[in-house]
């Protein structure tokens, strides 16, 4: 283990028997952990704690998730993952654009969620203050896309997409808020009709860089661009 010190976790959750579980699988991660059962103090706990991580229950006694993300969010960067019993909620919470990193609904796995927290945290270490490239580089005015010295040339939509989902890398988009970004002109479409341009994309992307899924299915809700572990790729950046 590195000389730095552990990601500090802060829990904010009601339901103290899935808090405990949740924080016996993160300090088996490694982590650091903090449960808090209500939403009263959480705002102030996480500044003056220096809190590198918050998973936050949408529905708790004393405040709730939502005003303390907008809070939260109006004074720091700091990552959060919200928890919700119900994807229609997930929906919802994406439209009100509060500007957490994730979106769970329960009931979840105590694992995916770690993994979660883990690619979440990967993505804050790698800001663009950081330096750190990202696996995928877009050329917009030639609508191209490059890897590891490939390139491959995609349509207009396939670019728009990707460019979307690369930007908001992490965070869920609902397919109405990407047709938008694809459709700007307002035209009615089919819902399904992005999981088709999905499906084509993913299937490009895969000759650049195959055996690593980018693009996430969430589902009832949307998709995910997600960085891989560059611990999964080789020396030039292919898996």
């Amino acid at each position: 283990m590195s000389q730095t010190s552990p990601h500090l976790i802060l829990i904010v959750e009601d339901e103290e028997r899935l808090a405990a579980v949740v924080a016996d699988y993160l300090r088996a991660a490694g982590y650091r952990v903090h449960h808090l059962p209500t939403g009263t103090g959480a705002v102030d706990w996480i500044e003056r704690e220096r809190t590198d991580l918050v998973l936050l229950d949408l529905m708790l006694p004393g405040r709730d998730g939502l005003s303390i993300c907008r809070e939260v969010r109006g004074r720091s960067q700091v990552p959060i993952i919200m928890t919700t019993a119900r994807v229609e909620e997930i929906d919802r919470l994406l439209g009100l654009e509060l500007g957490a990193d994730d979106y769970v609904c329960k009931p979840y796995s105590p694992r995916e969620l770690v993994a979660r927290v883990k690619a979440v945290l990967r993505r804050a270490s790698r800001s663009p203050e950081s330096g750190t490239p990202g696996v995928l580089a877009l050329e917009p005015d030639r609508l191209q896309v490059s890897h590891g010295g490939a390139a491959i040339t995609l349509t207009a939509v396939e670019f728009a997409l990707l460019a979307a989902l690369h930007q908001a890398a992490g965070r869920i988009l609902s397919r109405d808020f990407l047709m938008d970004r694809i459709y700007s002109d307002g035209r009615i479409v089919a819902d399904r009709t992005i999981d088709s341009h999905i499906k084509k994309l993913r299937r490009r992307l895969g000759e650049l860089v195959p055996d690593a899924e980018l693009i996430h299915s969430v589902y009832g809700v949307g998709y995910r661009y997600e960085e891989p572990d560059p611990d999964l790729l080789g020396p030039e950046g292919k898996p």
